[in-house]
């Protein structure tokens, strides 16, 4: 089935301009119970983690999502970076399908890592989902922009078949925006997923 008008209207120039997802995709939705390390003290953030320092903390928002195989959804997301002293943040991310009132109807995609910065500004990222698939990311952070491709996916044996991503980070307005191109199923990197997230913690 075609990615509907309105899911490529909003992501089809994301990775090259950032703009805002349109207000009317924005929904509210119930807030998650926060993600928490435990009461040990927060401690220093480690010097390498500079470029994406950024990131820390938890982020909450709305997006819109599609693919030629299935229809376009609003979604609400939760994402947290975290640290602890050590040169890599960890990251989780959790996302619920939205109703037309922003409600939460049920539980999407989650997955977990590590954003591991480099010298001379690269990155690399390690993710991995409950479907089966792992992915190792490369790419390179420019001043509050990151962008990323996979360099490793790995499927299990039950997982869909999954070959590439395409993701895109940035700070707009001291918004967190992303959007992600995937490539799967037979089809080639193509519009999947975009939102804009507030800092809430």
């Amino acid at each position: 089935m075609r990615v509907e008008a309105d899911l490529k209207a909003v992501v089809g120039d994301l990775f090259a301009t950032l703009v805002t997802v349109p207000s009317s995709t924005r929904m509210p939705y119930e807030r998650a119970a926060p993600l928490r390390l435990g009461n040990m003290e927060e401690p220093e953030v480690h010097p390498a983690l500079e470029p994406i320092a950024f990131l820390l903390g938890r982020w909450e928002g709305a997006g819109v999502g599609g693919y030629p195989t299935i229809e376009s959804f609003n979604f609400g997301q939760e994402i947290e970076f975290g640290h602890n002293g050590k040169p890599f943040l960890t990251y989780v991310s959790r996302t619920w399908l939205l109703d037309e009132a922003g409600n939460r109807v049920r539980p999407l995609a989650t997955e977990s890592g590590y954003w591991r910065p480099q010298p001379d500004r690269q990155i690399e990222v390690v993710l991995a989902h409950p479907t089966g698939i792992v992915e190792i990311y490369i790419g390179e952070v420019v001043f509050h922009k990151i962008e990323l491709r996979t360099d490793v996916v790995a499927r299990t044996s039950s997982a869909k078949e999954y070959t590439a991503g395409h993701r895109l980070y940035g700070l707009v307005n001291g918004n967190l925006m992303w959007a992600y191109e995937m490539a799967a199923v037979g089809h080639p990197l193509t519009d999947h997923m975009s939102a804009e997230l507030k800092k809430v913690a």
